[in-house]
């Protein structure tokens, strides 16, 4: 079994970015720079507006044009910078960029398998953690927009079963364990 780095206990904002035609097509992005299409430029807007009075202090984002988008207009409606962070970006996929999710996703998740060209899911967990525990030394609370495949790795490392779809758009509070739990708890804003 493989070892990993823990997440840092520390409590942070996460947002997946808004949707593109691909997510709508059910087709598997990774690493390809899809760019939001209407939906998610009005679901960016929308989750601006749901992190008002959240009291985020830093904002940082993939490189990957959907989610740094959606990260900047979290950043016009705080008044908020954008930094980038590349370990935030998006699992490469390999082959399976641009192909329809399938079962495929369900084994690479499991560890069972990796398609050609693309990271493995132990591999893209380590990543996401360390890009995560880079983050969270900046002010708090910080707010990181970035990926859906990418949140299931962070959710395996929280202790949540990760093969759970993130919705696009919806900041989340994810706060570490307290009281003798071992899971994080995480907290959709309304």
């Amino acid at each position: 079994m493989t070892d990993f780095a823990p997440l840092a206990a520390t409590p942070f904002w996460f947002l997946r970015h808004g949707e593109t035609d691909w997510n709508a097509a059910n087709l598997s992005q990774g690493n390809v720079d899809i760019p939001l299409n209407e939906t998610g430029l009005a679901q960016a807007r929308s989750a601006a507006e749901k992190l008002l009075g959240r009291g985020i202090a830093t904002i940082i984002a993939s490189p990957l044009s959907r989610a740094r988008v959606t990260a900047e207009y979290a950043g016009q409606a705080l008044g908020l910078p954008v930094a980038v962070d590349e370990g935030l970006r998006e699992v490469a996929f390999g082959v399976q960029e641009g192909q329809p999710m399938s079962e495929w996703f369900v084994h690479w998740v499991e560890g069972q398998m990796t398609p050609d060209g693309a990271e493995a899911f132990a591999d893209l967990r380590n990543r996401a953690v360390a890009a995560i525990n880079r983050c969270v030394v900046q002010p708090a609370p910080v707010l990181v927009v970035a990926h859906g495949a990418l949140f299931r790795a962070l959710r395996q490392a929280m202790g949540l079963e990760p093969n759970v779809r993130t919705a696009n758009a919806v900041p989340i509070l994810c706060q570490p364990p307290s009281g003798g739990d071992t899971a994080w708890t995480l907290h959709p804003a309304a």
